[in-house]
């Protein structure tokens, strides 16, 4: 989760901020499109017991960069393109509802497996199993190339929110706009080794267990008891089914989704090295960089998982930007939980351009 100088006193304040941004984003403007704070109430909706009844076939598998990246792709071929991104431990049904209403509204909509989910794979058995921030934001710009797509919208939860910011903040002229869930989520190792209050640490308790040897153990032995396990506590009031649950839990049998998942969390720790050629990607995502692209932002008010109050990140987006609080019980994976309140709101953050 899922889920982020000139003078020396100048730098200290500035890291500071940086850190206090990045440490919760850890996990898991000026111009506004609408009011800052507005709420979505979601009650009365069938969301909870129907939700993720679509599924997405076939799958199309494209050669991008070091990857085969398994991909669903719906809606017309010459539409505006949108890209939306799962989380851990999610899988592209997370947008099994909203890829649709997208598409109904003549979009072209693409959602990858990221590396280390269901059919994406490594084409070279040589490479690093690497779980990186950077490395999976690169995926995306490949895929992007392999596809054609000079830009496109791209939207996210948990790692896929990470993901669509790093885009935005590096590659602004790929993204078009944003929606994000629980907001800025850039990190780096250096807010990553910064203690935290015992009741926030708390939190973390399984990137802690993940920097075990008895953690990668239990983690491979019970994926799916895990993951199973931080959905209810990341949603406490979603009540989905056995069938929507194992349905995405396919996904973690992916033969690279062990190491990419321990590699990931050990790296934010900076327990684990990351490969050269990101290096400089993450010197400037450290900086925390402002996004730039008109972007909205989205929270559940019933999210479980470690997250910030919008009040602290709204200063990280410097273009039209608007927060909105999903209401009615919603948790982390917000999507899945609420698919027309995203989908609303990618219509609207991608119209306002």
């Amino acid at each position: 989760m899922d889920c982020a100088s000139q003078q020396i006193d100048h730098d200290r304040r500035r890291l500071l901020g940086t850190a206090l941004v990045a440490i919760s984003a850890f996990e898991l403007g000026t111009d506004k499109l609408a009011q800052a704070g507005s709420s979505v109430n979601t009650q009365g909706r069938d969301l909870f017991s129907k939700a993720g009844r679509q599924s997405f076939d076939p799958l199309k598998q494209i050669d991008a960069g070091l990857l085969s990246i398994g991909c669903a792709e719906t809606g017309p071929a010459t539409g505006e393109a949108v890209i939306l991104l799962h989380g851990w431990p999610y899988d592209i049904h997370t947008y099994a509802d909203v890829a649709p209403l997208l598409a109904s509204k003549g979009y072209r909509v693409i959602v990858p497996y990221l590396r280390g989910y269901g059919t994406t794979r490594f084409l070279a058995d040589k490479s690093m199993r690497n779980g990186q921030q950077s490395a999976v934001a690169a995926d995306v710009i490949a895929l992007m190339d392999a596809l054609k797509i000079e830009q496109a919208t791209i939207a996210g939860c948990d790692w896929g929110a990470r993901t669509a910011n790093i885009v935005a903040a590096l590659w602004p002229e790929r993204c078009k706009a944003m929606v994000s869930v629980s907001g800025y989520l850039i990190g780096n190792q250096q807010a990553g080794r910064v203690p935290l209050p015992p009741s926030a640490e708390l939190q973390w308790w399984y990137q802690y267990y993940f920097a075990t040897d008895r953690g990668r153990a239990g983690y491979e032995k019970y994926t799916r008891d895990f993951a199973r396990l931080i959905w209810h506590l990341a949603s406490p009031r979603w009540n989905f089914d056995n069938d929507t649950f194992e349905r995405s839990a396919a996904a973690f049998d992916n033969p690279d989704h062990v190491a990419i998942v321990i590699h990931n969390y050990r790296w934010r720790l900076g327990l684990a090295e990351g490969e050269p050629q990101y290096e400089d990607l993450e010197k400037r995502l450290a900086q925390a960089p402002v996004v730039t692209v008109p972007t909205i932002t989205l929270e559940g008010d019933a999210n479980g998982a470690p997250h910030l109050e919008a009040s602290a990140y709204a200063k990280m987006f410097s273009g039209r930007y608007s927060h909105r609080l999903i209401t009615g019980g919603i948790g982390h994976n917000l999507p899945q939980e609420a698919p027309q309140a995203f989908a609303d709101a990618v219509i609207e953050v991608g119209a306002a351009t």
